[in-house]
């Protein structure tokens, strides 16, 4: 079955390379058998919906993309490649699948999306700490740069 070209509309392409790049995702090279211009696509395997409880009580089936428009708002301008990213989501979807529950409360999410920008890049992290906790005054959020400059003894990462 073929894949569309993005560039040229052309209906055949021929898979280059696959690979799994986690438990529910498979990314693939591809190139257009008429302009030979090559391009990744990413297959995610469909399970069962799984549901966020949102803080006013109402909800919302989980969207992948949305904590993927998250994460790239955090990672704005920051060295992070579109793989990372693809990892840090499947990485965070895992959890979520495998917390085996239908319903998870957004928050939970929230703290999964903390603990893996933490590792990647902590001014991403800063910025989306600051979004999600919400930081009321100046003091809040000059806490958790302590917090964060005690927990990795040297600094803030570039």
């Amino acid at each position: 079955m073929g894949m569309e070209c993005p560039y040229c509309n052309h209906i055949e392409t021929k898979v280059t390379d696959s690979r799994d790049t986690g438990t529910y995702t498979i990314r693939r090279r591809r190139e257009c058998l008429k302009c030979n211009k090559r391009f990744t696509t990413y297959e995610y395997i469909e399970l069962t919906p799984v549901y966020i409880r949102k803080k006013d009580g109402r909800l919302e089936k989980f969207d992948r993309n949305k904590i993927k428009n998250g994460i790239i708002k955090a990672l704005e301008k920051r060295p992070v490649s579109h793989d990372k990213i693809e990892e840090l989501l499947e990485k965070i979807e895992e959890k979520i699948r495998r917390n085996g529950k239908e319903e998870i409360e957004s928050k939970i999410i929230g703290e999964y999306v903390m603990e893996q920008l933490k590792e990647v890049d902590h001014v991403a992290y800063i910025r989306f700490a600051s979004v999600y906790r919400q930081f009321t005054d100046v003091s809040s959020f000059q806490e958790e740069v302590k917090n964060l400059i005690k927990q990795t003894t040297g600094g803030v990462k570039k």
